[in-house]
Order: structure tokens, then C-alpha cells, then sequence
């Protein structure tokens, strides 16, 4: 394979660089190309960052390892390889009464993605990561073994690859144990809040009874209105009845590039009072199928080139404790004050469910997760916004960074040395240098 632009989906950082795809689960795993210094798996770029990118290394494109393994309709256990998209594992299952255990807000990732970043959704209170119901994996290394990975053999080595960045070797395939749904729909609510307090009120009111819930907050808000927004919450419903799927891709797409990001005060500011206002009534309750409620944004073909030819930074952190709480208010005055942030601003509680993941972002917290234009100005707010992660002793979500320091990630997953151990030495990414100053 050629050079290629491989990117992230935030765009940046953008790097030209040579890839190769495996025909088959079973072949050998490649010699970096000539030139290059490492490998490093590449799924379906949806990371924002550059966990997913490996400058001046070769990347193993995996969406050739996309075939179905088994599935076991009574029992929900599915084994597929690495590159199989979550978007078809969904229609492979939901007709069967299945559905992903935890998705992510975009179903247009790989499963060896989702299991490399150890994604969580809307249920984390409930189910935890992605990694709390992977069975097992098999682990290709650069010294040609094959490691059978499961939380009793090679547990080690099934910690560091769960939520490991694809640092541990090439992921084959995976075997995931599915939740067992009556249908497509939800049945959701959607209750409209005046402010944080409200926010965690709502939250602590729904956790115990439903098990998807989530908060979308007007990001330009200030004073008695900061983290006004919509929260929503909701359950799989028992109606095995079925909806005309309107839903099957995009509806709409963004056909070009601006020349410039889209995304700016004027335009945020009035969005958000629209999205805000747009619900009347205090609380709304509709049967909705499962695609609008998890994956809003998939209807939007290429939404990320809104954000012009510099792209986007995305940011979320995850605030312990009352004192999290505290700093969150200053995060979101920081944002409002500066006209800053994106359309698309997520709120949500993280329960206490570990993840096997030893390197796993989500703990028990709150969460806040944003976009940000490519401008000069933002890499000094995300500074602001570490330092203030930091002193909660909370952290940032690997996949969804382009710039964290070292100190910074070092701080945010102490046991980065351990899980350094396991890396293959053949493999390595353009964030792991950054953050650790490995010069492979």
C-alpha cells in the first residue's frame, strides 16, 4: 500500500504515511515497511487524536479483518476479528434480540478500536467499560506467537490490551458476551434542567432506574444558567414490534471542506439557545429506535470538515468527588467566558464498575466532553483545563487527545511504567512517544 493520508477523525494531527492490511486472521504479522520504525493498528480512524496514528512508522490497516467468527444466539457470546465494525455487529444481532453491551456515541468504529480505547457509553453506571464483557482475544506479537488472552490466561497481558492503545501487538480477534434486548426501541425521556444543580440532581434521581443516561449542556451559558441543558434517560423497552428503518446511514453529508471552521461565537451561541429552547415542556417521553438515542451524529456524513482545514480538538476529562464537581463549574465558566466549545457538549456520571483495563480512562466521576476549533488560543485553554484535572486527581480520555503533556499523562494513569512493560517493542504511536518520550 502506498502512502496514505491516515487521519484521525479531529483532523489533527494530519500525517502522510505508509500502511499495509493483512489478508487473513491467520498470516504473519508484517515487517515494518522500509523507512519506518514501527507498527502500529489502524481501524476505522474514528480516535480524535493520535492514538491512532504512528509518524514516520507503518500502520496495520485491520478493516481487512473484518469477517465474523461465531455467535451464539442463545447465549449472546459473539467472536469476530478485529476490524469488524460495531455498525455490523449491530445488524448481525439486534434482529436476534442483541445489542452491544456498551457502545461509544458513533457505531462506525472496529471492535479491536473500541477494545483498544476500552469505550463506554451512556449504561457506564450500570455495565462499565467494553472491557467488563470481553471474554476473550487473541493477540498477534511481533515475535510471531499468538497469546490467547482471557481474564484467567495471560491475564496480565489481557489488562495491558484492554483499553492498551494497540500497543500490546495486533488484536485478531475478540469474543464479547451481548445483552440480551426484546427489540430495537427505547423508551426515553427527555427532561429539560436550569443549571448544574439540577443536572446532578437528575442524575442522582434516574442512575437506579434506567439504564442509559446522559446530558447534553449548553456550553455558552454563565451564571445562574451555567450547564443548563437537556437530560435524557432511558431503557430497552419490551415491544418486540419493529420501526421502518429510516436510519440506515447518513441522511445528510457536509459535501466540502470550508475554507474556515464553522464552529465560532456567533454561531455556537445561537445553536445552543435554539437547542435549548426547541423543548418547550419539561419533560418529553417518545418510543424512539435505538440508532437516534446512541448515534446522533452518524446521520451527519463527514461532520467533523465543519470544523474547516485545521480540524478539531476534542476534549473530556473524567472530575472525582465533591472537589470534581467544583472544578467542573470552573471548566464550564473558563469555556462560556472564552465563546468557546462545540454543539455537541456531553454530561454524565461514571459509576464504580472497574474495568480489567489497566490503562482504562473512565472512573467514578463526573464527565465532560467537547469539541474545540484548531485555533492558537485553544491549546492554551486545554492547558487550563489539565491543570484543573490534575488537581482533582481526575484524568483525560487518551482517544480523544492530540496534545496532552507528558507530565499530564503520567499524572492522569499512574500505572503507566507497569503497563509499559507490556508493549511490544516493534510497536509504538505518535501519542506514546509524546507522552512517554519513547523515541521508537
Amino acid at each position: 500500500m502506498a502512502d496514505t493520508l491516515y487521519t484521525s477523525w479531529g483532523r489533527f494531527p494530519q500525517i502522510a504515511q505508509q500502511g499495509l492490511r493483512l489478508a487473513w486472521r491467520g498470516d504473519e504479522l508484517p515487517e515494518p515497511l522500509e523507512g519506518t520504525s514501527s507498527l502500529l493498528p489502524y481501524g476505522n480512524g474514528r480516535s480524535y487524536g493520535d492514538v491512532c496514528l504512528n509518524r514516520g512508522g507503518t500502520v496495520i490497516d485491520t478493516r481487512s479483518l473484518n469477517r465474523f467468527v461465531s455467535f451464539d444466539a442463545e447465549t449472546g457470546v459473539l467472536r469476530c476479528e478485529s476490524g469488524v465494525l460495531l455498525s455490523q455487529i449491530l445488524e448481525l444481532c439486534v434482529p436476534k434480540g442483541w445489542f452491544l453491551p456498551v457502545s461509544p456515541g458513533t457505531r462506525y468504529v472496529t471492535i479491536g478500536g473500541a477494545l483498544a480505547n476500552d469505550v463506554h457509553g451512556k449504561n457506564h453506571h450500570k455495565a462499565g467499560t467494553l472491557g467488563c464483557h470481553v471474554r476473550a482475544l487473541e493477540l498477534l506479537r511481533s515475535d510471531g506467537s499468538r497469546q490467547l488472552c482471557t481474564p484467567d490466561e495471560n491475564a496480565d497481558l489481557f489488562a495491558a490490551t484492554i483499553g492498551g492503545l494497540g500497543l500490546t501487538g495486533l488484536v485478531t480477534w475478540v469474543e464479547i458476551a451481548l445483552r440480551k434486548i426484546d427489540g430495537p426501541l427505547l423508551r426515553e425521556e427527555s427532561i429539560k434542567f436550569a443549571n448544574l444543580q439540577e443536572f446532578f440532581r437528575l442524575s442522582e434521581l434516574s442512575d437506579a432506574d434506567y439504564e442509559y443516561t446522559v446530558a447534553w449542556i449548553d456550553c455558552i451559558a454563565k451564571g445562574a444558567s451555567l450547564g443548563r441543558g437537556l437530560f435524557a434517560r432511558a431503557n430497552h423497552t419490551d415491544s418486540k414490534s419493529q420501526v421502518v428503518d429510516v436510519d440506515r446511514g447518513a441522511r445528510v453529508s457536509v459535501p466540502f471542506q470550508p475554507p474556515f471552521s464553522l464552529i465560532n461565537r456567533l454561531s455556537l451561541k445561537s445553536f445552543n439557545a435554539f437547542w435549548y429552547m426547541r423543548q418547550r415542556q419539561k419533560q418529553h417521553t417518545r418510543t424512539i429506535h435505538h440508532r437516534p438515542f446512541f448515534y446522533p451524529l452518524d446521520t451527519i456524513g463527514d461532520w467533523n470538515h465543519i470544523y474547516g482545514p485545521r480540524g478539531m480538538l476534542q476534549y473530556q476529562c473524567v472530575l472525582p468527588g465533591e472537589d470534581g464537581r467544583a472544578v467542573l463549574r470552573n471548566m464550564l465558566s473558563d469555556i462560556a467566558s472564552k465563546g468557546s466549545g462545540s454543539f455537541l457538549v456531553v454530561l454524565k456520571i461514571f459509576g464504580d464498575r472497574e474495568s480489567p483495563g489497566m490503562l482504562s480512562f473512565p472512573r467514578p466521576g463526573v464527565t465532560l466532553a467537547l469539541d474545540f476549533p484548531n485555533t492558537p488560543d485553544v491549546f492554551r485553554q486545554l492547558d487550563r483545563l489539565d491543570a484543573m484535572t490534575r488537581e482533582v486527581g481526575g484524568a483525560v480520555y487518551p482517544a480523544k487527545d492530540a496534545r496532552m503533556s507528558a507530565e499530564s499523562f503520567q499524572s492522569y494513569f499512574p500505572r503507566w511504567k507497569e503497563f509499559a512493560g507490556f508493549v511490544d517493542p516493534a510497536f509504538s504511536s505518535s501519542f506514546w512517544r509524546r507522552v512517554t518520550g519513547d523515541k521508537l
